[in-house]
């Protein structure tokens, strides 16, 4: 088959169409014909080479997907032919401790559809059956796959790790990405009331639209704790989830009010960072990481999407023939939700 992807780690000149075998399923697992595919920034990292993450080559991108049910692996589900799903990209053993007690996102072997396996920009693609699950009757296929990773991600950080309450003041720092979008709404649906902070006004208006109750910018001349302190009249940010890193983590932490919690869930502009532990301590503050979700957490999401109460955001929808295009648009100052792949 063919797939969308590399045969060597680096920079965008390494994307290819990449021939790949049919994948066929084992024991318990399920193959998905894709219909729609979406990327995410962990493409681009997948892409370059993740240090200790050993990839499958030639390798097809794409963590999110959604398609119908091809076959069947002995042991696995009575699923028909045809079944309308999308998958979680989230992977686990099922026999550790943690996942035993329920908490599958801390698996000693978690692993991430696309990253650790081949990914979904593909016709079809083998995953466990544990990870298959119908499609919402409300969502396209292209919706679908816009779904998984960005809202599971948000969810967990904010519900669960972030434990954002009716009444918290949140901070999403930036504006566009598929994650802040979904952690926009993920906020509002808990209650919160929610600012965005990015460093330009472009996106202003579709951020309120999805219920943004602020929108501050920040630059060097106006530093990101400086603008928060003030929209939140001096009384600091309750939660901020930060997925930058580098460039303003540190700020994020000076925002904080008392008993605040900065969420960490990537570091898309840089790992390194300093910063005065000092207003840790003082402000009996905490800095939490949290990266994608468990089975009960996924439940979650998906419940709240069916019910309309949580919407996938959809920037642009291309054809499988253009896929190179798509991908590049990661770096358009424009870009606002998922990037999605229509397979045919």
């Amino acid at each position: 088959m063919r797939g969308f992807g590399f045969r060597e780690h680096g920079g965008l000149d390494r994307l290819e169409f990449v021939d790949l075998p049919d994948p066929i399923p084992g024991p318990g697992e399920v193959r998905v014909a894709v219909r729609a595919a979406a990327f995410n920034r962990l493409d681009r990292f997948t892409l370059a080479g993740i240090p200790g993450v050993p990839v499958e080559r030639p390798h097809a991108l794409g963590s999110d997907g959604a398609g119908v049910v091809d076959s069947v692996g002995e042991g696995g589900p009575s699923l028909a032919a045809g079944t309308k799903v999308l998958l979680n990209p989230g992977l686990w053993d099922g026999t550790c401790e943690a996942c035993r007690a329920g908490r599958e996102a801390l698996c000693r072997n978690y692993r991430i559809v696309g990253e650790h396996t081949q990914g979904t920009a593909a016709p079809y693609v083998v995953v466990p059956s544990a990870s298959v699950h119908p499609l919402p009757e409300r969502l396209s296929f292209e919706d679908g796959a816009a779904v998984p990773l960005v809202f599971e991600t948000a969810w967990r950080a904010l519900v669960t790790v972030g434990e954002v309450a009716p009444g918290d003041r949140v901070a999403i720092v930036g504006a566009g990405g598929g994650v802040p979008t979904a952690a926009l709404q993920v906020a509002k649906l808990r209650g919160a009331t929610v600012v965005v902070a990015s460093r330009s006004t472009a996106k202003e208006a579709k951020v309120r639209a999805l219920g943004a109750d602020g929108f501050v910018t920040f630059d060097d001349e106006h530093p990101l704790d400086k603008v928060l302190w003030q929209w939140s009249e001096k009384r600091g940010i309750d939660v901020v989830f930060d997925s930058v890193g580098a460039p303003t983590l540190p700020r994020s932490v000076r925002a904080l009010a008392r008993a605040g919690r900065v969420v960490v869930v990537g570091a898309t502009a840089g790992p390194n960072v300093e910063f005065d532990v000092r207003t840790l301590f003082w402000r009996q503050a905490s800095i939490r990481g949290s990266t994608m979700a468990g089975a009960r957490e996924f439940e979650d999401v998906l419940a709240h999407l069916a019910a309309g109460r949580l919407a996938p955001v959809v920037d642009s929808v291309t054809p499988f023939e253009r896929a190179p295009e798509a991908f590049r648009r990661f770096d358009d100052p424009d870009l606002f939700g998922k990037i999605v792949l229509r397979v045919p």
